[in-house]
């Protein structure tokens, strides 16, 4: 079984969002095209974030988006507020028809932890459902699309592979945050040493 996990495809992380990822937008048509293509499941994620979410810069006093700071141990990048629960910018990509979507995992949900991953938080304190549906299903494929290659995408594919999971990550159907001009490229490469397959959507058409 072979399912397509598309992240985080959402009105803030696009241009016209509050944190817009570079190109992000580009990235749709891409998309549109691989739920055609015969995977078993088509699966999506949403950043899901109640209004006080530990990783808001706004909820820190003194603190503005691309500072860092600790909490529970853990190190925390701060970001300017963005798919806020219920929120435009939290619904998915304004003209995506996501009728093709088996089914939704919600992460970040908890205000006092981030998750970029989706399966776990960032402590793997909690887990938002997807292996155990996953292995419910008999599922034991990932292909990863979406934003953003170096957040999201990344450690996503990283517990994914933990997990067992056999992963491939569809390098021009994601696009990467960039803080540092080659945070996308070195999570790639991260990913790859991983375990992960990197593909381009030219490859995944000669397999799929």
């Amino acid at each position: 079984m072979k399912a397509l996990l598309i992240v985080d495809m959402q009105n803030d992380f696009v241009p016209g969002g509050s944190l817009p990822v570079v190109e992000g937008d580009r990235i749709l048509p891409l998309i549109d095209e691989m739920v055609h293509y015969p995977f078993d499941l088509i699966l999506a994620t949403k950043d899901w974030h109640p209004s006080d979410h530990v990783s808001f810069a706004s909820n820190h006093s003194g603190k503005k988006p691309g500072d860092e700071i600790a909490i529970g141990g853990l190190n925390q990048t701060l970001w300017p507020v963005h798919c806020e629960q219920g929120s435009w910018g939290a619904e998915f990509v304004s003209g995506w028809d996501t009728t093709c979507v088996d089914k939704v995992f919600y992460k970040g949900t908890n205000p006092f932890i981030d998750s970029y991953s989706a399966f776990f938080d960032n402590g793997h304190y909690q887990a938002t459902g997807l292996e155990f549906y996953l292995r419910d299903k008999g599922v034991n494929t990932l292909f990863f699309a979406g934003l953003a290659t170096d957040y999201c995408v990344k450690f996503s594919v990283l517990d994914a592979l933990q997990l067992g999971f056999q992963s491939y990550v569809i390098v021009d159907a994601c696009k990467g945050v960039n803080l540092q001009p080659n945070d996308s490229e070195q999570a790639l490469e991260y990913m790859q040493k991983g375990g992960a397959i990197l593909l381009s959507i030219k490859d995944l058409k000669e397999i799929i």
